[in-house]
């Protein structure tokens, strides 16, 4: 589709929107890597690795003069029993988020496959800080409704997180670090901790200690097999890297980073029960510190924290840890549903969505639509 869109002062600019194949794969990951919102959660390699989990991708770029400005990832998954679908753009659309034009158009383009598709909503989770007011105002404009959980911390992609700049040099780094990090660090250096990129073959391990961690701080884990996908399709292709830490022979704490680009994500960490003595998970984040500034990185985002910073939520540990390193608290703009079915899209937010009431009601619309 080529659109005509006319920028203050200028001519009109075209427009070209496409939904692209496997064939234009290295160009849109070069483009997220380029754009400053690139994010790997929107990166072709995601798509892949959600497709195993359910999810439909779809991929889609706008051109200017044969140069991509716009691109999005969008995953569609149908709900189970009444089989009708959403749409989901994690961490995207990513583009201007300031050119309006730009957006609409991406917007009018989602908004036609959705209505092929039969989809309910759109939802999206920006990677944009909450005080942009100016895209909060743009996407009530355009229809956009917050969906906020009022959790916080527990949404789709995290809405509070931790970023460090990493431009400055190592020694400048540690030195902005809190005290008690920058000891713990040196700690585990001095009872001989060794941080070392992980193998396919310290999965099993990972996955153990991972095991551990989800045991003692009372939380779920995806299955083996997921963590299998993410190290096959982002690994070897330069967008992860597994980090183990061992200390006298043994695997006692693991990570698992995302990269894009100048941007590096902390994604999974898991520590054992043993040898947390000796501090492993301060030097795994320095050393993984370390690697993403040797790939020319300048963002290290620690990822989620809870949004409550009261010393007696259960996670106040969690938000200690990674404040030591000196990074910015940062709070996302947070989850919004474009919705294009709206008495489905009511359905959907009742709890619990299945059941038999509600199930019956889509039975009926259904039949009534079909007479």
């Amino acid at each position: 589709m080529e659109r005509m869109a006319k920028r203050k002062g200028t001519e009109p600019v075209a427009y070209i929107a496409r939904w692209i194949d496997q064939s234009e794969h290295t160009r849109f990951n070069d483009f997220l890597a380029k754009d400053i919102k690139g994010h790997v959660l929107q990166s072709w390699e995601w798509g892949e690795i959600k497709s195993k989990t359910g999810w439909i991708p779809w991929r889609l770029v706008i051109e200017e003069n044969k140069e991509i400005v716009a691109a999005a990832t969008i995953l569609e998954r149908k709900i189970p029993v009444v089989g009708i679908p959403i749409f989901y753009a994690s961490r995207g659309p990513v583009l201007d988020w300031k050119n309006v034009e730009l957006f609409d158009l991406v917007l009018a383009e989602i908004r036609k496959l959705a209505k092929k598709r039969g989809a309910i909503f759109l939802k999206i989770d920006p990677d944009v800080p909450s005080s942009e007011k100016e895209l909060e105002k743009y996407l009530l404009s355009k229809g956009f409704q917050s969906s906020e959980s009022g959790k916080g911390f527990e949404g789709v992609q995290p809405k509070y997180v931790f970023r460090l700049d990493i431009s400055p040099d190592e020694k400048t780094l540690l030195a902005n670090m809190h005290q008690k990090t920058r000891y713990n660090i040196r700690l585990a250096q001095k009872k001989g901790v060794q941080i070392r990129r992980g193998t396919r073959e310290d999965l099993p391990e990972f996955y153990r200690v991972m095991s551990e961690t989800t045991e003692r701080d009372n939380f779920l884990v995806r299955a083996y097999s997921y963590f299998e996908d993410l190290y096959d399709f982002l690994v070897p292709v330069g967008l992860g890297e597994l980090f183990v830490a061992e200390y006298e022979g043994e695997i006692i704490s693991g990570t698992l980073a995302f990269v894009i680009g100048d941007k590096a994500w902390y994604i999974y960490g898991a520590s054992s029960n043993a040898h947390r003595n000796v501090m492993p998970n301060y030097l795994i984040q320095w050393e993984m510190i370390r690697w993403a500034k040797s790939l020319g990185c300048t963002l290290y985002d620690f990822r989620g924290v809870p949004g409550l910073l009261t010393e007696d939520n259960p996670l106040y540990g969690l938000y200690r840890f990674k404040k030591g390193f000196n990074g910015e608290y940062t709070e996302f703009i947070g989850e919004w549903d474009l919705v294009y079915r709206p008495l489905f899209y009511s359905l959907w937010k009742l709890e619990p969505i299945y059941s038999d009431v509600v199930k019956g009601i889509i039975s009926k619309m259904r039949r009534a639509r079909r007479g």
